[in-house]
């Protein structure tokens, strides 16, 4: 049972992990040398309470979430009933291409145009109070429509982290029913050995730097592990979403995970 594990409250309250706390593994370096990219990778063993950092100015550091940020704007608009299940279509958006996109749709490929009309939907005064509620990042909302795009809005991949940690075990100030349709949106492979949650999604660094978030779990013999990697890269050519997977698959696999005996 995963409540068995609640053991620590390492980095759970949106308080960023200081060298002190956090484990700092620069062997990690190796898997984004290898993808020609910079970036921070984190992980939380949540059976042991213990944080493993690399690149810790990173980790710590707010930025843009860039699409990531569908993570708390699907739990708002759960919450104030904009949103019913993974199904919600957007009718009456002002966008007739919204018509017969999904919420599962634009969570999965990150459709920045469905956000927007959520956003307008949700609307300044409810974003703001959901906003606070969560403490998420510095809560700059403005403008209502592309805050979470333009560089306004930011967060750390460590208050990231916490927001994952409370998505599952459903500590969030929302109802259970707003952070299970979450959790359902994010669980991408599904088998007798392991249960692997994320998302991913693209952003723009502090310095105009093309980057991707991924974000989520892993579970294995009812246990329970969260990870938060980012990646940075001036090549606009590269896929920063599906090199940010790739690394945090090959640093899972090479700790031991996929196999079933964690």
């Amino acid at each position: 049972m995963k409540y068995l594990f609640l053991i620590f409250s390492v980095c759970i309250l949106f308080i960023s992990c200081s060298p002190n706390v956090a484990k700092i593994d620069n062997s990690l370096q190796q898997y984004f040398d290898s993808a020609n990219v910079t970036g921070s990778f984190a992980f939380l063993n949540n059976q042991m309470g213990d944080i493993t950092v690399y690149n810790m100015l990173l980790d710590t550091l707010r930025m843009s979430p860039g699409n990531s940020f569908k993570i708390a704007e699907t739990l708002i608009g759960v919450e104030s009933s904009r949103l019913i299940d993974e199904k919600t279509v957007l009718k009456s958006s002002g966008n007739p291409v919204l018509d017969s996109v999904s919420l599962k749709e634009a969570f999965d490929k990150n459709n920045t145009d469905y956000f927007k009309a959520l956003a307008q939907k949700i609307g300044k005064d409810t974003m703001a109070i959901w906003m606070d509620s969560l403490k998420y990042g510095n809560m700059n909302i403005a403008p209502l429509d592309s805050f979470w795009v333009n560089g306004a809005l930011k967060i750390s991949p460590d208050e990231q982290m916490g927001m994952l940690y409370k998505i599952y075990f459903d500590k969030l100030p929302f109802q259970k029913y707003a952070q299970q349709v979450v959790r359902d949106l994010m669980l991408k492979e599904d088998n007798t050995l392991f249960k692997l949650s994320y998302t991913t999604a693209p952003a723009i660094s502090n310095k105009n730097e093309p980057m991707a978030w991924i974000g989520g779990w892993i579970e294995e013999n009812l246990h329970v592990y969260f990870f938060v990697c980012v990646v940075q890269s001036y090549d606009t050519g590269k896929d920063l979403e599906a090199t940010a997977l790739q690394i945090t698959k090959n640093i899972l696999a090479a700790k031991g995970f996929f196999k079933g005996k964690k």
